[in-house]
């Protein structure tokens, strides 16, 4: 999948797809979460161990 088609999935702009794979740019995780779930249809599970 290309970062355009990646982005036009899940409506984040291309290059910001782009400056994440390439982290040059934080991610919110609202917004990995959009990406996950729109773009590449999966889902996010996270655990906390303190």
């Amino acid at each position: 999948m290309t970062h355009e088609q990646l982005a036009e999935k899940c409506g984040a702009n291309k290059s910001y797809i782009s400056r994440i794979e390439n982290d040059a740019s934080d991610i919110r995780l609202s917004t990995l979460m959009k990406i996950i779930q729109k773009g590449l249809g999966g889902h996010l599970k996270l655990t906390v161990q303190i």
